[in-house]
């Protein structure tokens, strides 16, 4: 309020006037002045939180205006972590750091003088999709979750008008033909007169019209064995013909419900946003108003409930794949806590809290060994978590618990405003990555596949219509573009086209990175305020596509042929038995 006063004072006693030399505020100045200042308490001026801390309005710059870029060089925390072994093997990232990396020669090295197994991610590591994808399926309402089973052989997507949809991947998309009726052929050859306002060049494995709520299908899983999903509180079968779906209640029932058997309806209504099944898929934890859950079932029943977040808990998972004690929830209140369920019958609080974040959490995801994790903010950032580094309890409520949240920021309308904080003071986190943009929507994150890739990449959908996909140093190594998808009338594997038209901005909710081969799928809102989807398949094509020119092509293959004379020279002088370090792997 003392600034705002100043202000007045100032702009009364200097320039401007009228003819008779009196000045005045107008009412625009005055306005100006009230949306320029705050008029807080006393105590925000003493604060070292207060609207100095953002440089622009939210009305400057572009709507994804991106106030910190992303990295241009490796960065050393995260150079560490792929050098260090837990991010798949060093000797394939050697080669490619060096530009010595030689598919044709691995594969004969191997086939002349086996030394062990040649894994895939020595051979496929390094190929990243690259293509702004094709479609492969329409919906006239928007997805909110599209992913691979563990294995790759189907991929499943829900979407706002409450259905599911299975997909066989062990099949390539047939030819499309546009149909009179908007309905397509079932896995069974049936023509399905029920599935309106889908359309698809995917082999349909299976469609469930699931329990209709408030709003749309806000996460769903897969079980282990791939034989059930839970979205949000409902269990069904994936592949059979069974359409039975279970209800799991996370809600408190009430004496009367207990008495009757009946605990589903419940006066306590909340939102559940994220669920994920155990590693053993006999658990099940799931985030909501500020708690999470854990259902056991095979004793139907809730065993887990904690009071975690002072706002809403959009994400949560497991953190390991091999045991079910560490649970990680991420809210809106921009922290990340750790739970171990083996500590929480003597004390509530949690085991370690993720600080970095200053606006609210999206998505977490892990890496499933127990160590790293990886979240999406408001705040437009990606930051990588080390559990072993995460701020003890005792310290997050003496200091580190303080909240920079922009006040008045809505994600959902408005773009992020720039700050002088490009992160929490008390900032835990090993990486972040930026270049994104965190907006309409709970935008995911995640880590590229262990089995060909050794979890080496981040990536991420975006409300600008593009797919980032980040190495572990913090460099930018593909953006794939939504807007310039081809339609599905054009075969996925062929030669990519100039595309014919623009589709506009493109909200890239979710992406899934196939575990078998470099290939992903995106789940994408297209532009309007009609609610449409499209899902569209993105491939590795080649040369044609990397970043460097036939010429750049042509220079490294001289280079290579070089290599190869000097290398049958240093053979002569060889002492049998020995191997050259270049070719270890």
């Amino acid at each position: 309020m003392r600034n705002l006063y100043a202000a007045l004072f100032e702009l009364q006693t200097s320039g401007g006037g009228d003819a008779s030399g009196s000045r005045r505020v107008t009412l625009e100045a005055l306005q100006s002045l009230l949306n320029s200042n705050s008029a807080g308490s006393p105590e925000d001026d003493e604060d070292e939180y207060n609207d100095d801390e953002f440089g622009q309005t939210a009305r400057d710059g572009d709507w994804n205006q991106q106030w910190f870029p992303p990295h241009k060089d490796p960065q050393e925390p995260g150079v560490e972590l792929l050098m260090g072994g837990e991010f798949g093997y060093v000797g394939p990232k050697i080669r490619s750091r060096k530009n010595k990396k030689n598919i044709s020669r691995l594969m004969f090295n191997q086939s002349s003088r086996p030394r062990g197994a040649l894994y895939r991610e020595s051979i496929i590591g390094d190929l990243i999709p690259n293509t702004s994808g094709t479609a492969v399926a329409s919906y006239d309402s928007n997805v909110y979750c599209g992913q691979f089973s563990r294995d790759s052989s189907f991929y499943y997507t829900c979407s706002q008008d409450f259905r599911l949809h299975i997909y066989d991947m062990t099949s390539p998309p047939s030819p499309y033909i546009k149909r009179l009726r908007n309905t397509r052929r079932s896995a069974t050859g049936v023509w399905d007169d029920m599935d309106q306002g889908h359309d698809t060049t995917l082999k349909v494995l299976k469609t469930i019209q699931g329990c209709p709520g408030h709003w749309t299908i806000t996460d769903s899983h897969l079980s282990p064995d791939n034989e059930r999903r839970s979205p949000v509180v409902y269990m069904t079968s994936t592949l059979d013909s069974s359409s039975t779906q279970t209800p799991i209640s996370f809600r408190d029932p009430s004496a009367h419900q207990r008495a009757h058997g009946t605990p589903w309806r419940s006066n306590s209504d909340f939102g559940i946003w994220s669920c994920r099944f155990s590693a053993d898929g006999n658990e099940v934890v799931a985030g909501g108003d500020g708690h999470i859950f854990v259902y056991d079932l095979l004793a139907d029943r809730r065993t887990v409930k904690i009071e975690a977040h002072e706002d809403d808990v959009n994400s949560c998972c497991w953190a390991d794949t091999a045991s079910g004690n560490v649970l990680i929830s991420a809210s809106d209140d921009t922290f990340l806590k750790v739970w171990d369920r083996r500590s929480l019958g003597t004390s509530p609080k949690p085991s370690g809290v993720l600080v970095g974040h200053t606006e609210g959490i999206t998505n977490v995801s892990a890496k499933g060994d127990g160590r790293y994790v990886i979240s999406n903010g408001k705040d437009q950032s990606l930051r990588l978590w080390d559990l072993r580094k995460m701020c003890s309890s005792e310290d997050f409520d003496k200091a580190a618990g303080r909240s920079y949240k922009l006040r008045g920021y809505d994600y959902r309308r408005d773009h992020y405003p720039k700050l002088k904080r490009a992160a929490h003071p008390h900032d835990c986190s090993v990486m972040a990555y930026r270049g994104h943009a965190v907006l309409r929507t709970l935008i995911r994150c995640h880590f590229s596949p262990a089995e060909t890739t050794g979890g080496q990449y981040i990536y991420s959908g975006s409300a600008d219509g593009k797919i980032h996909i980040w190495s572990l140093d913090g460099r930018i190594v593909q953006i794939l573009d939504r807007s310039k998808t081809a339609t599905m009338s054009l075969d996925p594997f062929a030669d990519e086209l100039e595309p014919q038209f623009d589709r506009g901005t493109v909200c890239v909710r979710d992406v899934s990175w196939n575990g078998n081969e470099p290939m992903m799928m995106s789940a994408g809102w297209d532009g309007g305020r009609t609610s449409k989807s499209i899902v569209a398949r993105h491939e590795w094509k080649g040369l044609s596509k990397m970043s460097y020119s036939l010429e750049d092509w042509g220079e490294k293959q001289r280079i290579e042929r070089n290599e190869r004379a000097s290398m049958r020279a240093r053979r002569l002088l060889r002492i049998p038995g020995s191997f050259d370090e270049e070719e270890e792997y």
